[in-house]
């Protein structure tokens, strides 16, 4: 809607701005157009590939038993939260209790979401660990390891507080 709104703002004086230039103007010549794909383009403004700060936490590589964060190997579960990573206890989504993601209780600010990563398969989440987990103030993505770990860069590097429960990719019910 934002876009919308600034191309009905902008072309009525893009407009009185061309009639202007070719009413002033004696030479006869093809006045440059501004580039309205250029005006209303976001692409100049996010750009989440370059321009990533050296502290931030991307996950490079995943394998059967473990992660690769910025260029340091984890093996077994991990807890992301924000920039901050740290080997998780459960092994298998069965372990996956509100125990162990008890951390969420204390931490501040809160993560505006949890993405758990469930192995290699995306598993029904319990309804007691999804009501833990909205109690807390999160909202909750499972999803396989794999798509986890990129989901969880995507919305870092857009620098939203998010936090991560990963299962190693190796892991199935």
């Amino acid at each position: 809607m934002a876009v919308r709104g600034r191309a009905v703002e902008t072309l009525p004086k893009l407009m009185r701005s061309l009639r202007k230039d070719s009413a002033s103007s004696t030479v006869t010549r093809t006045p440059a157009l501004p580039s309205l794909r250029r005006a209303f383009s976001l692409y100049d403004q996010i750009n989440i590939i370059d321009n990533v700060p050296d502290d931030q936490l991307r996950f490079q590589r995943y394998t059967e038993t473990g992660f690769t964060v910025n260029g340091v190997n984890y093996e077994g579960s991990l807890l992301c939260v924000g920039n901050l990573v740290t080997s998780w206890g459960p092994r298998k989504f069965s372990e996956i209790t509100p125990q162990s993601l008890s951390i969420f209780q204390i931490i501040r600010p809160i993560p505006e979401i949890l993405i758990l990563g469930c192995g290699r398969y995306i598993e029904p989440v319990d309804p007691g660990l999804r009501r833990f987990i909205r109690s807390t103030g999160m909202k909750l993505e499972a999803l396989d390891s794999r798509n986890a770990a990129s989901t969880y860069n995507i919305l870092n590097e857009e620098g939203r507080i998010v936090a991560a429960a990963l299962l190693p990719y190796g892991v199935s019910s």
